[in-house]
C-alpha cells in the first residue's frame, strides 16, 4: 500500500473569515497547489484514491491535481490519526491513496508510521511525504517514496 499525504497549499490568515473551514488559498497558494498538483498527477497511478478534507484550502488543493476525490469529515482540521489510518484502511488497503489534509495530523501519522519516537514531523504548506507499506517474510516495513517541498518543483 502507498499512502501519500499532502498539506493543503498556503492559507488566507484566519482573522480574514472569522471560519477556519472557509479559509481560501492565496495566489502563492494556488502556484503552489498547481506545481505539486502536475508533479503528482505524474507520479500517481491512475487507480489512486483521493479523499480530502472538508475545509476549502483542501478542496482547492486537491483541485489542482484534476482527479475525482471525495471529501471526508475524518480529515478535518484537527482530526486524529486514527481517524486518519482508519478511512485510508491502513495497512490492509492495496493500491494508493492521497490524503490531502493538515497539520498537525499529516505530520504525526508520518511520525507514527516511521516510528519516530516522541516527534511529530512538520509537513511545509503545500508540501507531501509519499509512505509505502511493504510485507517482507514474516514483518511490513514502511519506507519513504518521496518528501516534496513545493518550493522545489
Amino acid at each position: 500500500m502507498d499512502l501519500v499525504l499532502w498539506r493543503h497549499a498556503e492559507a488566507i490568515d484566519l482573522e480574514l473569515v472569522g471560519d477556519d473551514m472557509l479559509r481560501t488559498l492565496t495566489p502563492r497558494g494556488e502556484k503552489q497547489a498547481q506545481r505539486v498538483g502536475a508533479w503528482l498527477d505524474r507520479q500517481l497511478p491512475a487507480s489512486t484514491r483521493v479523499l480530502v478534507s472538508p475545509a476549502l484550502r483542501a478542496d482547492q488543493t486537491a483541485k489542482a491535481l484534476d482527479r475525482k476525490y471525495k471529501t471526508h469529515a475524518a480529515l478535518a482540521p484537527l482530526a486524529g490519526v486514527d481517524d486518519l489510518l482508519s478511512l485510508v484502511h491502513w495497512p490492509s488497503a492495496s493500491g494508493c491513496v492521497l490524503v490531502v489534509g493538515h497539520q498537525p495530523t499529516l505530520g504525526q501519522t508520518v511520525s507514527r508510521l516511521l516510528r519516530m519516537a516522541d516527534a511529530d514531523c512538520s509537513i511545509k504548506k503545500g508540501g507531501l511525504w509519499w509512505l509505502r507499506l511493504r510485507e517482507r517474510e514474516a514483518s511490513t516495513d514502511v519506507s519513504v517514496v518521496a518528501v516534496l517541498s513545493p518550493d522545489l518543483v
